[in-house]
């Protein structure tokens, strides 16, 4: 599994150690500012933990889990637990109060480290989701999924016959669904990437059958799409 680190020279030296010591860990990269964390992630896909300092200068740690939605599971350091009930709101994996010990890191790894092992899993062996509709659940084969749209409090599937919505949120959705088949490229829209025919400056079309759909790609996803399919240019 692999892992970065963003904190501060000392913390980043003994979490460093620590992800030495762990024999599921690799360590790809330690930085000291999130924006060097997302120029990271936009190189390097398979990123699958962030180790996150909340004493990094200038950055409010919970906005940037917020604003940037293609983050991999988070580890937060701090050295205060006043914290801790807050970050778990925003689905982090664990919290850790300063001075970390290896038992209380090896403890969070292995939290982080189920979770990737079932999401590895379910990505390989799962084509397809069941949905509730009405009283009823529904196979929806993900193929078959054009894109998923943001509702407030609930999500929107889109298939070529129907549209399904659930109560649901577009993170938990994103993490659920294999970054193979689907790609999120604006706050408020995943797309399947084989549905996508043309790439424009601001937006893009979806074709399926003999329709055409376009969509919007936000500012801070455009990168990250660009570095995610298959270009050939010159």
């Amino acid at each position: 599994m692999n892992c970065i680190i963003c904190a501060n020279k000392e913390t980043s030296k003994i979490l460093a150690k620590f992800v030495q010591d762990y024999s599921y860990l690799k360590l790809a990269g330690t930085f000291s500012k999130p924006d060097q964390v997302m120029g990271q992630l936009l190189k390097e896909e398979d990123i699958d933990l962030l180790f996150i300092d909340m004493e990094i200068p200038d950055i409010n740690v919970f906005d940037f889990i917020n604003t940037h939605t293609f983050l991999p599971n988070i580890i937060i350091i701090s050295s205060t637990d006043k914290y801790a009930l807050k970050a778990f709101d925003f689905n982090v994996v664990d919290y850790l109060v300063k001075p970390v010990t290896y038992s209380r890191f090896h403890k969070a790894v292995d939290k982080s480290l189920k979770y990737y092992s079932h999401k590895k899993s379910t990505n390989i062996v799962s084509n397809e989701i069941f949905i509730k509709k009405g009283s009823t659940l529904v196979k929806l084969k993900l193929n078959d999924i054009i894109y998923i749209e943001a509702l407030e409090n609930y999500i929107t599937l889109h298939t070529p016959d129907e549209k399904y919505t659930i109560h649901f949120t577009m993170k938990a959705i994103q993490h659920d669904l294999p970054s193979s088949i689907f790609i999120r490229v604006h706050r408020s829209f995943i797309v399947n990437r084989n549905m996508i025919q043309t790439i424009k400056e601001g937006s893009l079309d979806l074709v399926f059958g003999s329709e055409i759909k376009n969509l919007p790609i936000g500012k801070s996803f455009r990168d990250y799409l660009l570095t995610n399919i298959n270009t050939m240019t010159r």
